[in-house]
């Protein structure tokens, strides 16, 4: 591919940290830093920043195929942003790129990349985080999920090589496209030396809980169980981190659930060194996520050393990794099942008497390093 030259590569996501933040984003930052050694990267975008369309740092050069477009609407994805970001990748017709990896949400932009991919005749990478499935777009848009479905499973086939950020999520989408597919696994990984060196932040919190707020996040289920607790006798405390479309909703329903004045809302943090801290001032961690391709907040949890709580909804594959820890719950994806999940695991620690120690104490959090998935990325991108 190079010819005695570095190879350049076109990374294609709607969403870029620091300007959101979320699992995909804080991959692609971590990635680009990895591999910026290997090949000359460019990220293609929305425009999230001010000033002139291309930007230029230490690792990437950043490119904005079109303006901004809210990413939700009414809570959902945005089916205008979608469309608009898709039609900015034709901009790629002009580019010059050896070979192009594309996140795979929100669809559409996948069957245009495969256009400019063979017209450029160069390799289409897809990095596929989760397999929404037919029964879920199904519950997700009503009978307008059917199309969407359809158009998740074309975009499944048209890749030369799709990564997918667990085992799970390479089997669901084998399952769901037929075994032909050819794809590597490299799933999203943590820094274990940053979470070493993290120390507690904040005043202490009996729960925290880590996501964006949107639904199929279920932070609202969280804050039904806190009040079950509160209704039980047992007063706890809970962090919230994370921001998104149902901030206001989350807040009126804190207020409605006589519970707000033992919730605290963190949606301004950014850093991962602040978060680390955050975590490691809480004595145990909730995911009640319904749908998960992976669960990086739950492992950052589990290496700050908190018994995480998660539910066993089908598509929360985040499960995976509770039941592989030390500590933990997977409980009904239920208010009632994840309060009494959340008292088991307080009054564990209560009984040990043993504050988080910084990192937990399982060894298999070694195969989540960045470095690994750097290097498995590099493997399916060919450079």
């Amino acid at each position: 591919m190079r010819h005695g030259r570095q190879a350049v590569v076109a990374l294609v996501t709607d969403a870029i940290y620091p300007y959101h933040y979320g699992g995909k984003e804080q991959r692609y930052h971590e990635l680009v830093t990895r591999l910026s050694g290997r090949a000359r990267l460019h990220v293609y975008t929305m425009k999230w920043w001010q000033g002139p369309r291309i930007r230029e740092d230490e690792a990437a050069v950043y490119h904005a195929v079109c303006r901004f477009h809210p990413m939700y609407q009414n809570g959902r994805r945005s089916i205008k942003q979608a469309a608009f970001f898709a039609i900015g990748c034709f901009r790629l017709l002009v580019c010059r790129f050896d070979v192009l990896d594309a996140d795979h949400m929100p669809y559409l932009q996948i069957l245009v990349l495969r256009l400019v991919t063979s017209l450029r005749r160069r390799r289409l990478v897809v990095t596929w985080n989760e397999v929404w499935g037919k029964e879920y777009w199904r519950e997700y848009l009503g009978v307008a999920g059917l199309g969407a479905w359809l158009l998740e499973w074309l975009a499944m086939r048209v890749p030369d090589h799709i990564v997918a950020a667990s085992a799970q999520t390479a089997e669901r989408l084998r399952a769901a496209a037929g075994s032909r597919l050819t794809i590597t696994v490299a799933p999203n990984g943590i820094d274990l030396d940053a979470i070493r060196a993290a120390l507690p932040v904040g005043e202490p919190a009996d729960i925290v809980c880590v996501g964006r707020l949107i639904e199929h996040k279920r932070i609202g289920m969280l804050l039904e169980a806190v009040a079950h607790l509160h209704a039980g006798g047992q007063p706890v405390t809970c962090r919230i981190i994370g921001d998104g479309p149902e901030r206001s909703a989350l807040h009126t329903l804190a207020e409605r659930l006589g519970v707000a004045h033992a919730v605290e809302f963190r949606h301004d943090v950014s850093e991962q060194k602040e978060l680390y801290g955050l975590l490691k001032s809480a004595r145990v961690s909730a995911f009640p996520s319904a749908r998960e391709g992976f669960g990086i907040a739950v492992l950052e949890a589990i290496a700050c050393g908190l018994p995480v709580l998660t539910t066993s909804a089908p598509d929360n594959l985040a499960r995976h990794l509770v039941t592989r820890a030390a500590r933990g719950i997977v409980c009904d994806p239920s208010a009632a099942a994840v309060a009494d999940g959340l008292h088991r695991l307080l009054a564990e620690q209560a009984r040990m008497g043993a504050e988080p120690q910084g990192q937990g104490d399982d060894g298999w959090l070694a195969e989540y390093g960045w470095d690994a998935t750097a290097a498995a990325m590099a493997r399916a991108l060919q450079i």
